[in-house]
């Protein structure tokens, strides 16, 4: 059986240390296309040379920048075929504003299974501490895996929220390049989904998608320079659900209502009827 709840819920996931470099993060911010205002101020933070600013959404590829291998579905209880799984959430709380370098340690467990019939939800979450002991983040993420529901678990909570009934603060566009999965898979998430075509199509999609991460730090980016002046060290969370799949080199949109220090976030993509892309988006920021 792919899944056996009884040995992964609560399963503790093997502990990690890593490091980055000023490098890392400037080719992260590539991947997300900094840059692409290459005589700003504001944009060039993220390319500095010796202290690049950091989006909080580098956590989430921190620990795989070095992998050149598919990523592997197996934890204790849990051996999935890469194919049937695609990401269904991610939530980074930064505890401090992450550095330009760095070493840090991971622990984790598997905090959640819940069956949905046709599916199954995997449920991780994972501190983050660097060298000097002190939490850096802590992540909290989901997989859905298609075709590995139906073995007797809770169906689990429902956590769509409402967006504001007013017109949005911000409705911002941000284009794609054809080659950005290509560029950020070098970030270490080498799943064929995002770069082989026939891989993709057996997965049921017409060509590679858009890595979920990817997009995901492209709205937190798209947020940050609009409405926080492009000041990364201020976000001090970011979450979304993933609710569709983007194409590299479409367009996203993103409508943003400002309340207090939130942003509630709708990312759609426009070459598709405004096609929802990244649904439940929270960023949280300090003044």
């Amino acid at each position: 059986m792919p899944i056996d709840p009884k040995v992964a819920l609560g399963a503790a996931l093997p502990a990690q240390e890593f490091a980055w470099t000023a490098s890392d993060v400037q080719l992260y911010h590539l991947g997300l296309g900094a840059g692409a205002r290459w005589t700003d101020p504001g944009e060039l933070r993220y390319l500095d040379d010796r202290a690049p600013q950091v989006l909080p959404t580098f956590a989430t590829v921190a620990a795989t920048l070095r992998e050149t291998e598919p990523p592997k579905v197996s934890f204790p209880g849990v051996e999935i075929d890469l194919a049937k799984v695609v990401h269904g959430s991610q939530e980074i709380v930064v505890h401090r504003p992450i550095p330009a370098a760095g070493k840090a340690t991971s622990t984790g467990r598997i905090s959640e299974i819940w069956d949905k019939g046709s599916a199954a939800v995997i449920v991780q979450e994972t501190t983050v501490s660097g060298s000097d002991g002190d939490p850096l983040w802590t992540a909290r993420s989901s997989i859905f895996a298609k075709g590995e529901g139906g073995f007797g678990g809770e169906r689990g909570p429902s956590n769509k929220s409402e967006l504001p009934d007013r017109a949005p603060d911000f409705d911002v566009l941000t284009p794609t390049l054809p080659q950005q999965a290509l560029l950020y898979r070098l970030c270490g998430d080498r799943n064929p989904l995002h770069s082989d075509p026939a891989f993709a199509r057996a997965a049921g999609f017409p060509n590679p998608i858009l890595h979920g991460l990817c997009t995901y730090g492209l709205v937190c980016k798209t947020a940050t320079d609009t409405v926080l002046n492009s000041e990364a060290g201020r976000v001090t969370g970011f979450r979304g659900r993933f609710a569709g799949v983007l194409y590299p080199g479409e367009t996203i949109r993103s409508r943003i209502w400002l309340e207090g220090n939130e942003l509630t976030i709708a990312a759609t993509v426009v070459e598709r009827e405004n096609a929802p892309v990244l649904g439940d988006v929270k960023l949280t920021f300090s003044s």
